[in-house]
């Protein structure tokens, strides 16, 4: 049994795990690691890292019960068109997805889509996770279909500029359309299965989007933290971080945020003064700036340390937001005076470096855009590049700080941002407005008038400002909202946990209660279909 497990857990490490017909890949991490000053983004591959621990361990639990969940599990592949909107383009690439059989009641149990976002998808994603507590009690067969240019869905020369044409949402939602069609034939369904949808952050806002273009294919859809609303210049995500570190509840405080904004503010003017040097040594940089884009990415590394606390509160990754908040005021740690908040900041980074193994900040500019425009394919686990792309010529999303309410360093701009989207894609900035504006009336922003999808969003969240977080449904509608107080990004979505807070679970039985009712909706209009 012990070896068994073993094998079935190697199996299912990101890090080492090789497919039938391709080669071994690196480890995740790596490549996330490979773009300086894009350490929010290694914190949240850290998250997904940290939430496949947890469900191997899980998996450890049922296998030591005798229990088999893999034998259930199939990976498989589709072929799809690049271009489902063109007749002419005939060519297609090869589409990875999951699908688990162990808790689906044959042959009307209803059907739990797991949509996969800007990265690869795993076995656990049909073995792990409030959808699949949800797909046991409900009788569910799951599947999950990894997003196209992500993980191992990609052509070889998928990641070339002419090539990422292809890569849109739309594309992916019908993407979605025509897997719909093939599960319902693999599996002999009808209109007697219910679809359901479930995702969350970017893939959230597809599971909103794919109950509102294809209502006809899924019933109901469950969009958590999903930024439906897609924003240029998002200055209030940084704004709602500033906020999250006086959330007194959740162990903030107004000395906090008075600490960080003092701290990033010593940085720029050690910076500005030209102390680079000694700046790049006291935060570890890999590099000394040697131009203000460099300083800008290292600005940007520090700033991301803190957002990514905040936006992962408590998920276990770096620290919480109340672990931050005591680095930056404890009152028993003693800094000269002139240099407190700046020397507290200097072990925040220290702090950061030494949970992620990391040797130093790599604050080169010249390296990022290096590794923006590199097209081959290392591992079929990058995805800088594509998402960047998707936000220069669909979503926007540039956490700048501008605004005189953000806690960090205004040299992080717009314009420095924006500016990627031409040196690496050939996008012009000035592109950007209306492509975001076509992006919204398309799908409809903050105020999709969609029916039967739930949004579920967390207090502490910065992408809550993208959802949506109010209900606008007319008397005696069923609310479409839940929004959990005192949680961060996607917290709702993982499998019950005994250290979860009260709000949480109580967010999970709101959650479990409107797709109970849309299956028993959805049974009582076939029935009445049948009596007619």
């Amino acid at each position: 049994m012990v070896r068994n497990v073993c094998l079935a857990l190697k199996r299912l490490l990101p890090i080492f795990v090789v497919f039938p017909g391709h080669k071994p890949v690196r480890a995740i991490k790596e490549e996330f690691h490979r773009i300086a000053g894009r350490i929010l983004r290694t914190i949240k591959q850290r998250v997904r890292e940290l939430q496949l621990q947890k469900n191997k361990q899980l998996l450890l639990t049922l296998m030591a019960s005798s229990q088999q969940p893999l034998q259930h599990v199939t990976e498989a592949w589709i072929h799809q068109p690049l271009d489902h909107f063109s007749r002419q383009d005939v060519n297609t690439f090869a589409q990875r997805f999951f699908v688990n059989e162990a808790y689906w009641q044959r042959p009307d149990g209803p059907v739990f889509l797991f949509i996969g976002g800007e990265g690869p998808i795993f076995e656990f994603d049909v073995l792990a996770g409030h959808h699949v507590d949800m797909a046991e009690e409900r009788g569910a067969l799951l599947v999950a279909l990894e997003h196209r240019f992500y993980g191992d869905s990609i052509n070889p020369d998928g990641l070339k500029t002419e090539n990422l044409a292809d890569l849109s949402s739309q594309q992916a939602l019908t993407d979605l359309a025509v897997f719909h069609q093939h599960i319902s034939q693999s599996f002999n369904l009808s209109h007697r299965n219910t679809w359901i949808s479930f995702g969350g952050s970017y893939s959230g806002a597809l599971s909103a989007w794919f109950r509102g273009k294809f209502p006809n294919l899924v019933y109901g859809a469950v969009a958590s933290s999903a930024p439906v609303k897609a924003k240029l210049d998002f200055s209030a995500y940084n704004n709602i971080v500033g906020l999250g570190l006086t959330n007194e509840a959740i162990g903030g405080s107004e000395k906090c945020l008075a600490k960080v904004r003092e701290a990033f503010a010593a940085v720029e003017a050690a910076l500005v003064g030209g102390n680079v040097s000694q700046v790049a040594k006291d935060f570890g940089c890999c590099q000394i700036p040697k131009d203000h884009y460099d300083q800008v990415e290292l600005m940007q590394n520090l700033a991301d340390i803190v957002m990514g606390t905040v936006q992962y509160n408590e998920e276990g990754v770096l620290m919480s937001i109340n672990e931050l908040c005591g680095v930056m005021t404890n009152a028993s740690e003693k800094y000269e005076e002139e240099m407190e908040a700046y020397n507290r900041l200097i072990k925040l980074s220290q702090i950061y470096r030494s949970s992620s193994e990391e040797s130093g900040l790599d604050i080169s500019h010249e390296k990022t855009v290096k590794d923006l425009m590199d097209t081959s394919i290392h591992s079929g686990r990058r995805a800088e590049r594509q998402w960047i792309y998707q936000t220069c010529t669909e979503f926007g999303f540039y956490e700048t700080c501008e605004d005189a309410s953000c806690p960090f360093s205004g040299m992080v701009t717009l314009q420095t941002q924006t500016k990627l989207c031409t040196m690496v894609f050939g996008v012009s900035q000035h592109s950007l407005p209306a492509r975001i504006a076509f992006t919204n009336n398309y799908y409809g922003g903050d105020n999709p008038h969609t029916h039967r999808v739930l949004y579920v969003n967390g207090g502490v969240d910065p992408w809550k400002e993208l959802s949506v977080v109010q209900d606008r449904t007319e008397e005696g509608e069923e609310a479409q909202t839940v929004f959990i107080k005192d949680t961060a990004h996607c917290a709702d979505m993982a499998s019950r946990r005994f250290t979860d807070r009260c709000s949480l679970r109580k967010a999970r039985q709101e959650i479990e209660k409107h797709v109970a009712r849309w299956l028993e909706t959805a049974a009582g209009e076939k029935m009445k279909k049948i009596t007619v």
